[in-house]
């Protein structure tokens, strides 16, 4: 290959993997295809290809960040000695990482709801629950220098002792991911706004997303409602003219992640308009993939990101190279 047609794809391939590339982002690792935030669904994400690893994270009694998405053991995904748990388990603060790799994540409770919303997920018995450094580790190995993470604590404002303070889950998590050296390749996003107005202060290099839900039933906003919603640190939506995107904008945030059924092409532009990437969560059928993306978005989270790879591919948008994972 000539010098300059060398060039042309390495610019090329730059372009295509930059900040300003569609961020297709494979929820709790790809939790349509294996069992969530195991190690093995982040190797299958990395598999099909994605810009971005989506993922929690809560902490251990002995301090250890640890990436699981309720505050407690799950009976729908928990198993000990064989047998699932017969009701929720102990919160993940109630125990030491050692007590936490005793239980098996590899399979969903046949029978529930949650299985059947996940007929595709495929059980690997044995699967424990991994230390966030050890998915580090895993991308490391993998040699996917570009592949972001995107990190939710997992915290609630009447979470109470299940989890460490607001301060305490900040710290602990802006100092893991430095120790990582991955402060430009890492977010960090919350439904509860506190952490992130911490990280505001300790760690601004680190991009923040404020995580936000306008359904029925499950509000985090409160528009129109008296003082700030207990979800959003302090700040009422109704002091921003009731707009949510100038409401993140004021949390400090970079980026706005709602649920996918409330964003509108006026709303994304909004968040433009305001410096803010707007990345809905949870998108998993394609109609809803294409409509989204034809509003504007800069990124989807889908428990199926070989679905919106598909989609994505289609419609003529570059995508992040597949990476081998052993």
């Amino acid at each position: 290959m000539a010098r300059s047609t060398w060039k042309v794809a390495i610019m090329a391939f730059a372009l295509n993997t930059s900040a300003s590339a569609f961020d297709a982002q494979g929820h709790r690792g790809a939790r349509g295809l294996a069992p969530e935030n195991t190690l093995p669904a982040f190797a299958t994400a990395l598999s099909i290809g994605v810009t971005t690893l989506e993922l929690d994270v809560g902490m251990t009694k002995d301090g250890v960040l640890v990436v699981h998405h309720d505050e407690w053991l799950n009976p729908d995904i928990t198993r000990r000695d064989g047998s699932f748990l017969a009701s929720r388990g102990p919160a993940l603060h109630a125990l030491t990482l050692d007590e936490v790799k005793r239980y098996d994540v590899g399979r969903i409770k046949p029978g529930t709801a949650y299985a059947a919303r996940f007929p595709q997920q495929r059980a690997i018995d044995g699967t424990r629950i991994p230390a966030l450094e050890e998915l580090f580790a895993l991308v490391r190995e993998a040699a996917a220098d570009r592949v972001r993470f995107n990190i939710e604590t997992k915290i609630t404002p009447t979470s109470g002792a299940d989890v460490p303070s607001p301060e305490v889950f900040a710290a602990a998590l802006a100092g893991a991911i430095r120790q990582a050296g991955l402060t430009g390749r890492a977010s960090i996003q919350s439904f509860d706004w506190r952490t992130l107005v911490i990280l505001r202060d300790i760690a601004p290099e680190i991009e923040r997303v404020c995580l936000t839900d306008e359904q029925p039933g499950d509000d985090t906003i409160g528009r129109g409602k008296a003082g700030p919603s207990p979800w959003t640190a302090g700040l009422d939506v109704d002091d921003f003219g009731g707009s949510t995107p100038r409401l993140v904008a004021a949390a400090g945030c970079q980026a706005w992640s709602p649920n996918f059924a409330d964003v509108t092409a006026e709303s994304i532009a909004a968040a433009k308009g305001l410096g803010l990437k707007t990345i809905p969560w949870t998108v998993n059928e394609r109609p809803d993939m294409e409509r989204v993306v034809e509003m504007g978005v800069d990124g989807i989270i889908s428990d199926y990101p070989d679905r919106l790879r598909a989609v994505l591919v289609a419609k003529g948008i570059a995508v992040a190279p597949p990476v081998p994972v052993r």
